[in-house]
């Protein structure tokens, strides 16, 4: 149940895996430049979920009215520190949350997979969002290639599996296009664009190891999320423009 949670456990590293790798903030790079068109930068924004506030400061980028949403005590005391002022800080999880405020543009970044109840999150996130406004939603792909490939050689039971690892690290689903857009159905948002950024041979921890040696460049990553736009199945994260 989500009251069993401990919020200020799940991010922490395990022998197992990290809970983020450098590839991530790649994913998210990547991301914001795919989805900015349909956003407007002069406007209110929120962040759901910042972890270490890796992606706060890429969102602080491109927008400078912020708010940024996060149930863990111990993540608000160092995002608190990090940004002080330059964003508005609401510590609470979704179900929880008390926002008055209606914002145009929303992201929910891996975070969705974590949520014991999404549907009912997407309704509550749905609500804060202007008449005309805007929800990112991206998720890691459970069919991404690398995953396919490490079905292959048994690492993992099936494209879905939850891993040990992972759920040690809160994820609670791994979800696929058609299960993404089924939860999006449920909450009663209309999906503007769907798709995903850059397909994925590797892991994230491969690609952190083959991008520090040289062995894969920039120029490389950036085919593979071109390439994402052709086949989004084998991508690394899925993503789902929202709105009203």
């Amino acid at each position: 149940m989500a009251n069993q949670r401990n919020f200020n456990e799940e991010f922490s590293d395990t022998d197992e895996r990290k809970y983020a790798y450098n590839f991530d903030w790649i994913i998210r790079d990547y991301l914001l430049k795919r989805v900015s068109g349909y956003l407007d930068l002069n406007c209110p924004t929120l962040e759901v979920g910042a972890f270490m506030g890796d992606m706060t400061s890429q969102i602080l980028n491109l927008f400078s009215d912020l708010t940024v949403l996060e149930g863990s005590d111990t993540l608000c005391e160092h995002l608190s520190k990090k940004f002080g002022t330059e964003i508005r800080l609401i510590r609470s999880t979704i179900e929880n949350a008390s926002v008055s405020q209606k914002f145009q543009n929303i992201f929910l970044v891996h975070t969705l997979e974590h949520l014991d109840d999404p549907i009912g999150a997407l309704r509550s996130i749905g609500s804060w969002l202007t008449e005309n406004g805007r929800l990112i939603v991206a998720v890691p792909n459970a069919e991404a290639l690398s995953r396919q490939i490490a079905v292959r050689m048994g690492l993992i039971e099936s494209n879905r599996s939850v891993t040990s690892g992972e759920y040690k690290h809160g994820h609670r689903r791994t979800y696929s296009m058609d299960e993404l857009l089924s939860d999006v159905r449920k909450s009663g948002l209309r999906v503007v664009e769907s798709g995903g950024v850059i397909v994925k041979p590797l892991s994230n921890s491969q690609f952190d190891e083959a991008l520090e040696s040289g062995i894969v460049s920039e120029e490389y990553v950036r085919a593979c999320d071109e390439l994402a736009r052709e086949f989004p199945n084998l991508s690394a994260s899925l993503y789902v423009v929202l709105q009203h």
